[in-house]
């Protein structure tokens, strides 16, 4: 909710936040309530509109960068959001953080163990030798892709983006790369499904387009994707370590298990070329 009120004079796709109570004394826990947003999700299925209209689909995609070049444009201080996040050392602490996350999940009885997932110590060895030594610190989303945003109804533009339980503040350049890792791949089984797909700009183009549209400097852009597939990887397995010790859905399990290990493997291609 403090995101959410603090973007209300941008021109940042979002729910308009009504009211927060932070209070835990109503509901048990604090909450807040948001204008209803009219829009689609495209993993969901796409209008008919858009499902008809390539050209549609191909700026719905650019539609989906801009929105992430405006997010990184907000000034946080300006914002009152100073205090959201420690963007000191933030590169730094990303490939220990997400270690110690993943070695947390051997408390899960039943789980095999990244033995399963290929190239975790490769991949996290590889992101710490090539880290950025500097970047411009700034508001980032922490999980930016095509399931959590919404569409307009009338055209390719977006009406939000959702789901702001990550936001930071860190590198926005991180957002782009989760951007790219999870864009839908038809050689890739286990990635997003959008039908019909065919139009939507590819990875390349999604890169140049906010290149042109920011400032920012994309030279180390495959050390963020490499992240992204790191980061995205570990919180996905998870799940499936949670499944392995019935605490949740196994085929769900199994599916995002997979969905791991692509990221990884991707992961490992990236820094091997």
């Amino acid at each position: 909710m403090q995101v959410l009120g603090s973007l209300a004079d941008s021109d940042v796709p979002h729910a308009r936040l009504i009211a927060a109570c932070p209070e835990t004394d109503v509901l048990g826990c604090s909450f807040y309530m948001m204008e209803a947003v009219d829009g689609f999700n495209a993993t969901v299925g796409l209008p008919a509109l858009h499902a008809s209209d390539a050209g549609i689909r191909h700026r719905m995609g650019l539609s989906l960068i801009e929105g992430l070049i405006r997010l990184a444009r907000v000034d946080p201080r300006g914002a009152g959001l100073q205090g959201l996040g420690n963007s000191d050392g933030f590169l730094e602490r990303q490939v220990a953080r997400w270690s110690k996350q993943l070695a947390g999940y051997r408390a899960c009885a039943g789980w095999p163990g990244d033995e399963e997932i290929p190239g975790v110590g490769l991949v996290g060895a590889w992101l710490e030798k090539h880290r950025p030594t500097q970047f411009t610190p700034g508001l980032m989303h922490g999980d930016y892709h095509l399931a959590n945003v919404m569409f307009r109804n009338d055209g390719p533009e977006l009406a939000a983006i959702v789901d702001w339980e990550l936001a930071t503040i860190g590198d926005p350049l991180l957002d782009l790369g989760l951007v790219l890792t999870t864009w839908p791949r038809r050689d890739d089984p286990t990635s997003m499904k959008i039908e019909p797909w065919e139009g939507f700009p590819d990875t390349r183009e999604l890169t140049a387009y906010y290149a042109a549209n920011s400032d920012r400097d994309l030279s180390a852009l495959p050390w963020y994707e490499v992240l992204a597939c790191f980061k995205l990887g570990i919180l996905l397995e998870g799940t499936y370590a949670r499944a392995c010790a019935g605490q949740a859905d196994m085929r769900t399990g199994e599916r995002f298990h997979a969905r791991t290990r692509a990221l990884f493997r991707r992961a490992v291609d990236l820094v091997s070329t």
